[in-house]
C-alpha cells in the first residue's frame, strides 16, 4: 500500500475518532448502532482507538430485524464478549407483537422499514440523546445529503433542508428535549477507503464478505441468499451452490450477493476498485423506489 494511502487513511481515522470524542464531550448517553458489517466493524475498531486504554464508553446497539445472516449474529456475539461492551437488542418482532409496527403482506414481506419503529423506540426507550451510524456519503445520493451531527426532531426524523453547517470542524449539539442526533463518523469515507483500512489494521469481519458457496435466487438481478424467509416465486428458481460474496450485510430477504471469487482482502479491494455499481445496488429495499432511501431517513431510518 503506497505512502500516499497510508497519509489519507490516517487522516480520516483522525477525523473520524475526533468526531467520536466530540460525541462523547458533548453528549449524555450516547451509542453505536451496530449491525455486524464491515462500517459498524470499522467504527468499533475506531472508538477503540479513540478511547484507548479505556473500553469503549458506550454500548451497541443491533436492530434485529429477525431476518439475519447467522454468521452476522455468530460474528457480533464473539466480538460484543472479545471487547467486554454491553451489546443492547432492539427486536422488529417485539415491535410486532406489540402492534407498534406492522408486517408487511404478501408472500416475501420485507421487515427493512419496520426497523425505523424498533430504532425510535430502542433510543427513547434507554434515553440516548446520539447514535453513531455506519452511513457514508458515498453509499447513497440521500446519505450525501448528511452532515457528521444529523440532527433528529422530538419525533425522530430528519429533514434535509433544515441542518446546521459545520464549518472547520465546529459541530453543533444543541438540541431540545426529546431531541437526539445521529452522528456519521465514515461520513468522507468511500467503500475502497473502508476495505483498505480493515486490511491495512488487520481487522476481523464475518466470512460471508468472502467467496463461498451459496444457495441463491435470482430476483430481479439481485441475488438473495435462499433461506427460510424467502419464497420462490413463479417464474424463480434456487440456483445450487453459486460463488458469491456479499458487499454488505442487512436483512436476508433484501440483501444481494454478487458473483465474486474474492478471498482475501487484497483480492476484495482490487474487485472493489474494477465495480461499477455501489455495494447497495445489490439492496432490493433501495430498488422500491427512486427516493426509497430518503424517505426511510426522513422517517428516522439510519
Amino acid at each position: 500500500m503506497s505512502s500516499y494511502s497510508l497519509t489519507h487513511l490516517k487522516q480520516l481515522e483522525a477525523e473520524a475518532i475526533f468526531v467520536m470524542r466530540e460525541v462523547a464531550s458533548q453528549f449524555e448517553k450516547p451509542v453505536l448502532l451496530f449491525s455486524g458489517g464491515k462500517d459498524s466493524i470499522t467504527m468499533v475498531r475506531l472508538a477503540q482507538k479513540a478511547f484507548w486504554p479505556a473500553k469503549i464508553p458506550f454500548p451497541l446497539m443491533h436492530i434485529d430485524t429477525g431476518h439475519n445472516f447467522p454468521e452476522t449474529i455468530e460474528f457480533r456475539d464473539r466480538l460484543v464478549e472479545e471487547l467486554g461492551v454491553e451489546l443492547i437488542v432492539g427486536s422488529v418482532q417485539d415491535s410486532i407483537n406489540r402492534g407498534s409496527a406492522v408486517e408487511e403482506k404478501g408472500p416475501n414481506p420485507s421487515r427493512n422499514k419496520l426497523q425505523t419503529v424498533t430504532l425510535l423506540e430502542s433510543l427513547e426507550q434507554h434515553q440516548f440523546d446520539a447514535a453513531f451510524g455506519g452511513a457514508r456519503r458515498d453509499e447513497e445520493k440521500a446519505r450525501a445529503k448528511e452532515r457528521f451531527f444529523s440532527h433528529r426532531d422530538e419525533f425522530g426524523q430528519w429533514d434535509p433542508k433544515n441542518q446546521r453547517p459545520e464549518l472547520w470542524n465546529l459541530f453543533n449539539g444543541k438540541k431540545n428535549m426529546g431531541e437526539h442526533f445521529r452522528v456519521f463518523p465514515l461520513s468522507n469515507w468511500t467503500e475502497m477507503d473502508v476495505w483498505q483500512y480493515i486490511a491495512l489494521e488487520g481487522v476481523e469481519i464475518p466470512q460471508i464478505y468472502f467467496s463461498h458457496q451459496r444457495d441463491v435466487v435470482n430476483r430481479n438481478g439481485v441475488l438473495l441468499g435462499h433461506s427460510e424467509f424467502i419464497t420462490v416465486m413463479d417464474g424463480e428458481t434456487v440456483e445450487k451452490n453459486k460463488t458469491v460474496r456479499f458487499r454488505t450485510i442487512g436483512d436476508m430477504t433484501n440483501t444481494g450477493a454478487v458473483e465474486s471469487g474474492a478471498t482475501t482482502l487484497e483480492e476484495i479491494v482490487q474487485e472493489v476498485a474494477a465495480a461499477r455499481q455501489t455495494e447497495r445496488g445489490n439492496r432490493a429495499d433501495d430498488k422500491r423506489s427512486e427516493a426509497a432511501m430518503e424517505d426511510r431517513k426522513k422517517e428516522g431510518y439510519f
